[in-house]
C-alpha cells in the first residue's frame, strides 16, 4: 500500500544527514560532556558545535542557547521561569486563546497559583488584534507569550510588531516558534523576542531534544535543579546525540529554507486548489495569506474528522485533526472554537501538513482519493443524506442533540 505522510506538524522524519552525524555518539563517542577526562572532552566540543549551529539559525550568540528535551519543556521554562524571576515586578501574563497546550496549560496552572492571565481572542482568520494586545498591558504585566505560527491552521502572527510593543512597554516577550523554525525565516534580533522555543523533531532532528533562546541579561529561574549544566540554567545530563542531530538539522534548515518553503507552498496550494475544485461545501481555516507554507486546514461539512482520518489512513494517507498533543480528545479544537468556526465544521477540521519529502505524486494521490472518501462519508451521514439534499445547519444541530 502506498504511504503518504502529511502530518509533519506533528513530527518529521529524521534527515539522513542528521542520523549519520548522530550515530558515533551512541558508541564510539559515548562520554558525558560534564566529565573532565578524555571521554568527556571528546563530546563536550560536539555539544558546543550544536549550540553554535542553533545560534546561527536564530541569529543569536551561542551563549544565549539552552538545550531542553522538547518544545513543551521550553515553553514551561520560558513562562514559569519568568514568573519566578519577576515575582517582585508583577504577575500578569498576556497570551492568546489559540496557543499550543504547552503554553495554555502552563498559564492555566499559574492562574491557580495567583497569576492573572489575559487570553486574547482571534478573528475568523485566527489573527489577533494588536490594539487589543497593547490595551491589555498593565504595570503588572511581566510577559507576553504569542506563538510564531499556529500548529493547527498555520496562521502566522505579527511577531515583529508584537516585539516592538513589548519593547515599548518594557515587557518580556516569549514566542513558541516550534512550527515556524525551518519553514519561515526566524531572526530573534529582528523580531525583538526575549525567549524563543524550538523543537528538534519538527525540523528533521530526533524526538527528545529542543532549545530555548534566552536573550542575554534575561533573568530566569530554572525549572530543573541538580547539576551545573547549561550554565546552571537547566540541570540534567546532555542528550549529546540529540544535540548533535539538532545542530545538523538547523544547518540544513538554514541552507535549504527558501527552496524548501517554496516547494511546500506550491504543493500546499495545489492541494488546496484541488480540494476546492473537487469537493463542495468546505471551509479553509486560517489566514488566507499569512500562513505557514506547509499547512492546510480544511473543514468538510456533514462529516466527522475522525472518520475521515480513518478512511484516509486505510488508503495510506496520514493526516491530523489538529495538534498531536490533543489527539484522542472528543472535544472540538480550541483553535477552531476561538475562531468561532461552527461546531459542525470544527468537528470535521483536518490538517494536512507537508514536509521536505512531500512530492507532486503524493498530492496527486490525495486528490485522487479524497473526493470519493468525502462523498462516501457524506452519503452515510444522517446530517447530509435526506432526499439527496444537504441538511441546514439548524437541522444538523437538532439531529446531533438527539
Amino acid at each position: 500500500m502506498k504511504r503518504i505522510y502529511l502530518d509533519n506538524n506533528a513530527t518529521t522524519q529524521v534527515r539522513p544527514e542528521v542520523l549519520d552525524a548522530m550515530l558515533p555518539f551512541f558508541r564510539e563517542q559515548f562520554g558525558n560532556p560534564s566529565s573532565v577526562h578524555w571521554a568527556g572532552r571528546a563530546v563536550a566540543g560536539a555539544v558546543e558545535k550544536g549550540r553554535e549551529q542553533v545560534a546561527k539559525l536564530l541569529n543569536c550568540s551561542p551563549a544565549e542557547v539552552v538545550f531542553v528535551s522538547c518544545g513543551s519543556e521550553g515553553d514551561n521554562f520560558a513562562i514559569k521561569g519568568t514568573v519566578e524571576a519577576l515575582r517582585d515586578k508583577g504577575n500578569h501574563i498576556i497570551t492568546t486563546k489559540v496557543e499550543h497546550p504547552a503554553v495554555l496549560n502552563t498559564c492555566q496552572a499559574l492562574e491557580k497559583q495567583g497569576c492573572r492571565i489575559t487570553y486574547l481572542g482571534v478573528d475568523a482568520d485566527g489573527m489577533i488584534d494588536l490594539k487589543e494586545l497593547e490595551a491589555a498591558i498593565t504595570d503588572q504585566t511581566i510577559l507576553i507569550s504569542v506563538m510564531w505560527g499556529n500548529n493547527e491552521t498555520g496562521t502566522l502572527f505579527p511577531i515583529e510588531e508584537i516585539g516592538a510593543i513589548a519593547r515599548k512597554y518594557k515587557v518580556r516577550f516569549h514566542t513558541d516558534a516550534v512550527q515556524a523554525v525551518g519553514k519561515v525565516p526566524v531572526d530573534v534580533q529582528k523580531a525583538n523576542v526575549d525567549l524563543l522555543v524550538l523543537s528538534g523533531h519538527k525540523i528533521g532532528a530526533p524526538k527528545g531534544v529542543g532549545a530555548i533562546y534566552i536573550r542575554r541579561g534575561t533573568k530566569m529561574t530554572p525549572l530543573l535543579h541538580g547539576g551545573h549544566q547549561e550554565r546552571n540554567r537547566r540541570a540534567g545530563t546532555h542528550n549529546v546525540a540529540g544535540i548533535v542531530g539538532l545542530g545538523v538539522a538547523c544547518d540544513l534548515a538554514g541552507a535549504q529554507l527558501e527552496e524548501c518553503a517554496a516547494k511546500m507552498k506550491r504543493l500546499r496550494d495545489k492541494l488546496e486548489q484541488g480540494i476546492r475544485e473537487q469537493v463542495p461545501e468546505i471551509k479553509v481555516n486560517g489566514h488566507p495569506t499569512l500562513r505557514l507554507p506547509n499547512t492546510l486546514n480544511v473543514s468538510f461539512a456533514y462529516i466527522e474528522g475522525e472518520s475521515l482520518l480513518l478512511n484516509l489512513d486505510m488508503k495510506g494517507i496520514a493526516a491530523s485533526s489538529g495538534s498531536a498533543c490533543t489527539s484522542g480528545s472528543l472535544e472540538p479544537s480550541h483553535v477552531m472554537g476561538a475562531m468561532c468556526v461552527d461546531v459542525l465544521l470544527a468537528h470535521s477540521s483536518t490538517r494536512f501538513s507537508l514536509g521536505p519529502e512531500t512530492t507532486e505524486e503524493d498530492i496527486d494521490f490525495v486528490l485522487q482519493e479524497l473526493p470519493a472518501i468525502i462523498e462516501r462519508l457524506r452519503q452515510m451521514s444522517p446530517l447530509y443524506n435526506r432526499q439527496g439534499k444537504p441538511l441546514t445547519c439548524d437541522e444538523c444541530r437538532v439531529i446531533r442533540s438527539v
